[in-house]
């Protein structure tokens, strides 16, 4: 199938690594033109390298920090500047700690919303005017299973992830008539570095992990590239018609009639 991707612009955050680096791997494999942007210097150039060599395609880093107000006016205004156009931002960012509710202070909230509220408001502001000069656009919001089913000790995660659920949902009824849709994809247990922390204490990892996917009908750990694959129909012309929705990506894990 082709995505018809080519030339498309798309800014991925959070993607010198896990499933950000598999978003922006797949869909520089259909010939978008790829923003990387994180705040490792160093590990985003050497994601650049690895994706340049495995796709072809044109890949851009820029170290940025998504909690920081003028960091992220800058690296929008500079893709705008070099390409003329954004047609695709994924909104992406590390996810706060886990442990309970009672164990975290306002400083704690504060970052959290920052960093995966906040963030996610900000940029989406940022590129609308580059979308809508365009004709329009595609955001993707990678937030978590939590807002499906509970997800112990996932407190900070579900309440800032729950937010964005909200915004998306406003985000598309308002920006239909510009043909940019907006859409959130919620993994679940997903085969990246993250897992260990959703991980029980006090237990061996690899018990853990077979234990976890022994509840997944599927029977399995989901791959980086299999929740991509979705982001990448999603923001094509084949996807054009799906907007204000949370599509889970868990092999089934979430019981959620809804």
């Amino acid at each position: 199938m082709n995505l018809q991707l080519d030339n498309k612009v798309a800014l991925v955050l959070a993607s010198s690594k896990g499933l950000g680096k598999a978003i922006a791997t797949t869909l520089s494999a259909e010939g978008a033109i790829v923003v990387i942007a994180s705040r490792n210097a160093e590990e985003l150039n050497a994601t650049a390298n690895e994706i340049r060599n495995q796709t072809g395609g044109q890949v851009v880093a820029i170290a940025t920090d998504v909690s920081n107000a003028d960091d992220t006016r800058q690296l929008v205004n500079q893709l705008a500047a070099e390409f003329g156009h954004i047609d695709i931002l994924i909104n992406n960012a590390g996810g706060p700690p886990f442990a309970a509710f009672e164990e975290f202070d306002d400083e704690q909230w504060q970052k959290a919303f920052e960093l995966n509220l906040l963030s996610f408001s900000r940029l989406s502001r940022l590129v609308l005017p580059h979308m809508k000069k365009a004709g329009g656009g595609r955001i993707i919001n990678i937030i978590s299973g939590s807002v499906k089913s509970v997800l112990a000790g996932s407190v900070l995660s579900t309440a800032m992830r729950m937010g964005v659920v909200g915004m998306a949902k406003m985000m598309a009824d308002e920006l239909g008539p510009y043909n940019i849709t907006v859409n959130n994809v919620a993994p679940g247990l997903i085969l990246t570095d993250r897992i260990k922390y959703t991980l029980p204490a006090d237990t061996d990892p690899e018990q853990a992990m077979k234990e976890r996917a022994a509840n997944i009908p599927l029977r399995r750990i989901g791959e980086p590239r299999e929740l991509a694959a979705l982001v990448a129909f999603l923001v094509s012309e084949q996807g054009s018609y799906i907007s204000g929705t949370t599509i889970p990506v868990d092999g089934g894990a979430s019981r959620s009639i809804y």
